[in-house]
């Protein structure tokens, strides 16, 4: 018998930096409304959902970069999405900016919690793939200072038992890297939940906008088929504080195959019947692992993590 649960992404048009968070939870909370009239599950939403995409700017001001970061979860402006969650019967992916007091010291990190349909808190991830850099860079059209504003994630590719599944979470950059994927699928992850923000414009080199969205879609494409999982992706997206964020909202079958995609860049739900034994096939078959990885000579992928082309003739 199939186990099929309903999922959606639920993205997120633009959130202006002087926007108040229970106004964006209000969004949210319709978001999951609507999901659960369309006999949802399971919602995801975008990274750092609850406010604007705040790397994009430098501030030498500590008080001033805190001042996007949740220092509870939930917090008084977040609860009522547990409480939905639980009234509802709808469990959420949120993606946010954690500030952590651990080991003594403060810590800051891009962060998405998994809660399940009785609004508990199942699951947490760091973001591990920071991409951008941590010095000002004032040539550029806008700044991408994630390195500069959150420690590197430490709680690795966990996935969890929760809702009839097998559920692991990954966030923006992280979507880019199979690595991201081939950990999760090791522990037989069958949906992977994500969010991201994603510039049209690449700061640092010109590319093509429709470039942009084909490399969005083709990682989580690949990604999917490669290990037999399901990938929920939702966006916050559209013209923010002045940036143009990419929209693409997907969700991908683990065949690889786009099942739903957003149509818009703003707040809009997309949703799909996913079976979760639709992978056993692929996990069976051609990406049994346990029959056909070589991890014997994978050894460079550990080791190395710079490129080391081989020596020119004569050297």
């Amino acid at each position: 018998m199939a186990r099929v649960v309903r999922m959606a992404a639920a993205q997120l048009g633009p959130v202006a930096r002087d926007e108040p968070r229970a106004a964006v939870v209000e969004r949210m909370r319709r978001l999951m409304r609507d999901a659960r009239a369309d006999g949802c599950r399971l919602i995801v939403f975008p990274e750092l959902a609850l406010t604007t995409f705040f790397p994009r700017w430098y501030m030498a001001n500590q008080a001033e970069v805190d001042a996007f970061f949740e220092v509870e979860m939930p917090g008084a402006e977040t609860r009522p999405l547990f409480e939905d969650a639980k009234r509802l019967g709808v469990g959420f992916h949120l993606g946010y900016a954690e500030l952590a007091r651990e080991g003594g010291r403060v810590r800051r990190f891009n962060t998405a919690i998994l809660v399940d349909t009785e609004g508990r808190l199942v699951g947490k991830y760091r973001k591990i793939h920071l991409p951008g850099h941590s010095a000002h860079e004032p040539q550029r059209p806008f700044q991408h200072l994630e390195k500069r504003y959150f420690e590197i994630g430490d709680l690795g590719f966990p996935v969890w038992r929760t809702m009839g599944g097998i559920f692991g979470m990954c966030i923006c950059n992280d979507r880019r890297w199979p690595e991201t994927y081939r950990v999760l699928g090791l522990q037989g992850v069958e949906a992977v939940l994500l969010g991201y923000n994603t510039p049209t414009v690449n700061a640092v080199i010109q590319e093509p906008a429709h470039l942009r969205m084909l490399h969005h879609l083709v990682t989580m494409q690949a990604g999917a088929y490669q290990n037999g999982t399901w990938v929920v992706a939702a966006a916050k997206c559209g013209m923010e504080d002045g940036v143009h964020m990419m929209g693409g909202s997907a969700i991908v079958a683990p065949t690889g195959e786009i099942a739903a995609q957003a149509k818009t860049e703003a707040d809009e739900l997309i949703a799909h019947d996913c079976d979760l034994d639709l992978g056993r096939y692929i996990k069976e078959t051609v990406f049994n692992f346990a029959q056909h990885r070589r991890t014997e000579y994978y050894g460079l992928i550990v080791e190395r993590v710079g490129m080391v082309p081989p020596p020119k003739d004569g050297q």
